[in-house]
C-alpha cells in the first residue's frame, strides 16, 4: 500500500536553514546522509512509529529569487558545508522542491528584509493583510491537492521580523479576524499571517524564529478552533542551549551570578538582516530572558550580536560569566561556541516535522509543550531549564507508549 505523504512547507524556503534542511532530507530519502544530530533517532524513539523519511516532500513560500541548488553551492562555497559528491547525489530532489515554491508576503518585515526581495514579490507589494492571507492559504491548498497530502506542516524559517506592538492587537480572534478584514495596513507581521493562513487550511504550524508567529492569544484560540497543531518560538541551538544546561548549575549551587555577557558573530544571510536594529531587538529579547527565569533574579546581562560577514554561516559565541562564591569571593567562567548555525538548526526542524505529524495523526490539536527543549522561548507553561524541557519531551514518549 502506498503510504500517504506530508507537506513541509517553509517561510523563508530558499534561506540557509531551509536549503540545508532541503539537503538532509533529500540525502535521508536517498539513504546517503547519516542521522548524526536528530533527537528522533535516539533509541528513546525507536518504539514510536514515526513517518519514514520518504513520504515527506518539500514546498515553501520565499521572497528572494534563487533555487535550492544554488542556496546549497553558496553555502558550500562560503562555508563549507555539505560536500560537492551529496550535492550532485541530491540534485534532482531538490530541483522537484523548487517547483513547489511561491513568492512570499513582505507585510511588516521590516525595512532591511523586503531590500532582499525579488520583482516577482513585489508585484504583491502593497496587498492588505486579508489578500495575504487568502494567497498563502491558496498556495496551501494547492499544494496538499497537487500532491495528494495528508496533511502539510508550515515551518516559519524566514529572518527576524522586527518587534510587535502587542497593544494594538485584540486577544480573541474574533475581533482581530474582523480588524483585518476592514484594514489596508496589518497590525500583525508576516509571521502571523502565516500562522493564520496555515490554520485556516487545516495544517500545523511551527515556528523557530524568534518572530511572533502564532504566540497571540487570538491565534491560540483560532488554532483551537480549527484543531490545527502548533509550536515554537526560536529554535535553540547554540549559546542558548548552553546557557539553559549552565545556569541551573549556578542555581543550585547556590552561586551568585553578577553578570553574563553573550557576544555572538556570525555572516550568514540572518547576521545580514540581524546588522538592522530594529530586527535584532527581537533576537535580543528571545536570547535575554532566560537568565533571570532559571535563577530567580535578574543579574547585569549584556547580549551582542554583530555581523562578519567573512565567517559566513558559522557562528562564534564567547560568554563570560562573573559569579559569587562562598565568603563572598568573586569569580569568573568563559566559553566558546563554535558551530555551523544553519547544521545546528536543520536536524531539529526535521525532528519538529516528524514529532509535529505524529501527534497529528494522533488527532491531537493545540500548543505542543511537550516540545518545549526545542525553543529559546517555548509557548505553554515548562520550566525554562533544558534538563527538565527534555524529560518532558521523555515522559511524553513514554505515556504515548502506554
Amino acid at each position: 500500500m502506498t503510504k500517504k505523504k506530508t507537506g513541509i512547507w517553509f517561510i523563508g524556503a530558499w534561506g540557509g536553514v531551509s536549503t540545508t534542511v532541503a539537503v538532509g532530507l533529500a540525502g535521508l530519502q536517498k539513504g546517503v546522509a547519516p542521522q548524526t544530530g536528530l533527537v528522533t533517532s535516539l533509541p528513546m524513539f525507536d518504539e514510536l512509529p514515526l513517518a519514514d523519511w520518504d513520504t515527506f516532500i518539500v514546498g515553501g513560500h520565499e521572497i528572494r529569487d534563487f533555487s535550492y541548488a544554488e542556496a546549497a553551492r553558496e553555502l558550500y562555497q562560503k562555508s563549507r558545508i555539505f560536500t560537492p559528491e551529496l550535492l550532485d547525489q541530491v540534485d534532482d530532489l531538490l530541483a522537484e522542491y523548487d517547483k513547489n515554491v511561491q513568492p512570499g508576503t513582505l507585510i511588516n518585515v521590516g525595512r532591511t528584509i523586503e531590500a532582499l526581495s525579488s520583482a516577482r514579490t513585489r508585484e504583491s507589494h502593497g496587498e492588505s493583510p486579508a489578500a495575504a492571507v487568502e494567497r498563502i492559504q491558496t498556495d496551501l491548498e494547492d499544494f496538499q491537492n497537487e500532491h495528494d497530502l495528508e496533511h502539510v506542516i508550515v515551518v516559519n524559517l524566514a529572518s527576524t521580523e522586527p518587534p510587535v506592538d502587542l497593544t494594538i492587537i485584540p486577544d480573541t480572534w474574533n475581533e482581530l479576524g474582523e480588524l483585518l478584514e476592514a484594514s489596508e495596513a496589518s497590525p500583525l507581521p508576516a509571521s502571523s499571517l502565516y500562522a493564520i493562513a496555515a490554520f485556516q487550511a487545516g495544517c500545523s504550524f511551527v515556528n523557530f524564529t524568534p518572530s511572533i508567529g502564532a504566540d497571540l492569544p487570538a491565534l491560540i484560540e483560532l488554532a483551537e478552533e480549527t484543531g490545527s497543531l502548533h509550536c515554537g518560538r526560536d529554535g535553540k541551538t547554540g549559546e542558548t542551549l548552553l546557557k539553559s544546561v549552565l545556569a541551573p548549575m549556578f542555581a543550585a549551587r547556590n552561586l551568585q551570578v553578577q553578570s553574563w555577557v553573550g557576544h555572538n558573530i556570525f555572516g550568514n544571510m540572518d547576521g545580514v538582516v540581524l546588522n538592522d536594529p530594529i530586527n535584532k531587538q527581537t533576537k535580543v529579547r528571545s536570547k535575554d530572558h532566560l537568565l533571570t527565569e532559571i535563577l530567580g533574579y535578574k543579574p547585569q546581562s549584556l547580549v551582542s550580536i554583530e555581523y562578519i560577514e567573512s565567517l559566513g554561516d558559522w557562528k562564534t559565541a564567547w560568554d563570560h560569566i562573573h559569579f559569587q562564591g562562598f565568603l563572598n569571593t568573586p569569580m569568573t567562567m568563559q566559553f566558546t561556541w563554535q558551530g555551523c548555525d544553519s547544521i545546528l538548526a536543520a536536524p531539529l526542524v526535521l525532528d519538529l516535522v516528524r514529532l509535529t505529524q505524529f501527534e497529528r495523526s494522533r488527532g491531537n490539536a493545540g500548543i505542543q509543550e511537550h516540545l518545549a527543549c526545542f525553543f529559546k522561548s517555548p509557548m505553554g507553561s515548562c520550566s525554562p531549564e533544558f534538563a527538565q524541557q527534555f524529560e518532558m519531551l521523555q515522559q511524553w514518549v513514554v505515556d504515548t507508549l502506554e
